[in-house]
């Protein structure tokens, strides 16, 4: 993380609150995954933190992406613009995946033209690409377990696996190709059995499927490469020799493996500032309020089922405290067993490792605006 007296010198000159990103903790990670898994082509997950200057540092650095909306297609697409446009379609065919599997008409219509890679996990979706998006190629999503992700994705999309062949089948009957298959062990996931189990659910389909006539090339591993929050989630290098010498023995060459990192990529890249701005005693313990909250960067609390610790940048004796956020809403609670020092109003507090679906998700509820975005360390 940045060091304080940085910190401290950016909310002076910013004010507060204040979400740091820090462009060394991307290039870091993003090296590391493909160090690590050398034979995966990182998509990263633009939902994760869409912030332009992320997108741009990614693409600088080879990125491929996974857009879930027409608003982040085209949030990727507006670096390739100055290309011709045999480069677009081929960069779009080659860099992008939409892999959300249920899309609109409208989307799926604007998307046709680029010719893209599309994920889907049932039948209706194939009637809908066939009408509005037909030079679209295909992958399919099957549903694998998610046991022991933080957010769990499995009751929402994927098809099972016994009927992968099925819907395989219904694409090439309406004249549409299948490129390859997909999963998603759910975010943030610790269980690295979850990976191991997908992927020899995804050999057995790809067997299954070359036996009946179809030739797979992709296989696309999802997300849920888990972000080092704390001292207890597993290291991502341990993951990544599991996952080698699966896809080494399940999927050797040609097949092409791709993978949807979000949150490992951003999160540890992602520093929020904050300023007291009220003080009370209640039951006996000490309340702080704060300028930012669940609505805002804390979000994540919410939406993520994610905690992240609130420090000081005074030093002392600490006690534990409830930390608030600003509005007038009692869910805008930070936590109720912070350790924290005596602090005062205008005191200022932070929170690290919380760069992926936090400011993304941050609201104006109350007419609180979400936190001013500052990059440091950019090429």
């Amino acid at each position: 993380m940045p060091s304080l007296r940085l910190l401290a010198k950016l909310a002076e000159e910013h004010g507060t609150p204040l979400f740091v990103l820090d462009h060394r903790e991307l290039r870091r990670n993003f090296s590391d995954f493909r160090k690590l898994l050398p034979r995966v082509q990182p998509y990263y997950a633009v939902k994760a933190n869409p912030d332009p200057d992320i997108v741009r540092a990614f693409y600088r650095m080879g990125a491929s992406f996974d857009v879930a909306s027409w608003p982040e297609f085209k949030l990727v697409f507006r670096h390739i613009r100055s290309l011709s446009e045999t480069e677009q379609l081929e960069y779009v065919w080659n860099k992008i995946i939409y892999a959300h599997p249920v899309k609109s008409k409208e989307t799926l219509e604007k998307l046709d033209r680029y010719k893209p890679l599309v994920v889907y996990d049932n039948a209706a979706e194939v009637r809908k690409i066939r009408d509005c998006a037909p030079h679209a190629g295909l992958v399919l999503r099957i549903k694998v377990a998610n046991t022991g992700s933080m957010v769990e994705l499995a009751s929402k999309f994927g098809a099972m696996p016994a009927e992968a062949v099925t819907l395989m089948d219904e694409a090439r009957e309406a004249g549409l190709t299948v490129e390859g298959l997909s999963f998603h062990v759910g975010s943030q996931c610790t269980n690295f059995d979850n990976y191991l189990q997908a992927l020899q659910q995804s050999a057995e389909v790809f067997r299954e499927a070359a036996a009946a006539g179809f030739d797979l090339k992709l296989l696309d591993i999802g997300g849920g490469f888990p972000a080092p929050y704390d001292e207890h989630v597993e290291s991502f290098r341990s993951l990544a020799r599991k996952l080698n010498a699966e896809l080494d023995r399940l999927f050797p060459p040609p097949v092409e493996i791709l993978a949807e990192p979000g949150r490992f990529l951003v999160a540890t890249a992602g520093t929020i500032v904050a300023r007291v701005i009220g003080k009370a005693v209640r039951d006996g313990k000490k309340c702080y309020y704060i300028d930012d909250g669940v609505y805002g960067t804390y979000s994540g609390a919410l939406f993520d089922h994610c905690r992240y610790p609130v420090r000081a940048f005074k030093r002392g004796a600490t006690e534990i405290c409830a930390v608030f956020g600003p509005t007038c809403d009692a869910l805008d609670t930070i936590g109720f067993a912070e350790e924290l020092p005596d602090l005062e109003v205008d005191d200022l507090v932070y929170s690290v490792r919380i760069g992926a679906y936090s400011h993304a998700t941050s609201t104006r509820f109350n007419g609180f605006e979400p936190a001013k975005v500052v990059h440091i360390h950019a090429d």
